[in-house]
């Protein structure tokens, strides 16, 4: 899991040298890492900065609406906003948190506006990161 969280476009040959294993071996031990859920996909990771998505930034949402059905089309008309890569729900004072990429302050603007045009909020606020100093898709494992 290492090698393919290392990098995924590795040949047979090279994760199994790796592992140290025969490449038949390390085959059917990836495919049963996929057909377990293990590994879910394998992905190219784009360089947010050549995409012109050098913004990223982290809204905090809370809401008085605490219902299933609330909760539902919240997460749909969330779902249905691109720039929105990572959505949670939350313990403690705010209820949800989500992380959008965006081009710029005015880019943000639009996305806000969609945002609170699709569901009723009580409170929105937005934090925008200064600088990343940690990045990885790797799991501690």
């Amino acid at each position: 899991m290492r090698c393919l969280q290392d990098n995924a476009d590795q040949s047979l040959a090279e994760i199994a040298a790796a592992v140290g294993l025969s490449q038949s071996p390390c085959w059917k031990r990836i495919k049963r890492l996929e057909n377990e859920g293990y590994v879910r996909e394998r992905v190219a990771l784009l360089d947010r900065d050549l995409l012109d998505l050098g913004v990223t930034v982290f809204v905090s949402v809370r809401t008085n609406q605490h219902h299933e059905t609330w909760l539902r089309e919240f997460a749909e008309a969330i779902s249905a906003i691109p720039e929105v890569v990572e959505f949670y729900r939350m313990s403690g004072d705010v209820d949800y948190l989500l992380k959008i990429l965006c081009r710029d302050i005015s880019d943000f603007d639009r996305i806000y506006k969609s945002l609170i045009k699709r569901t009723a909020l009580r409170d929105v606020t937005s934090s925008f990161a200064m600088e990343q100093i940690k990045y990885t898709t790797r799991l501690p494992i």
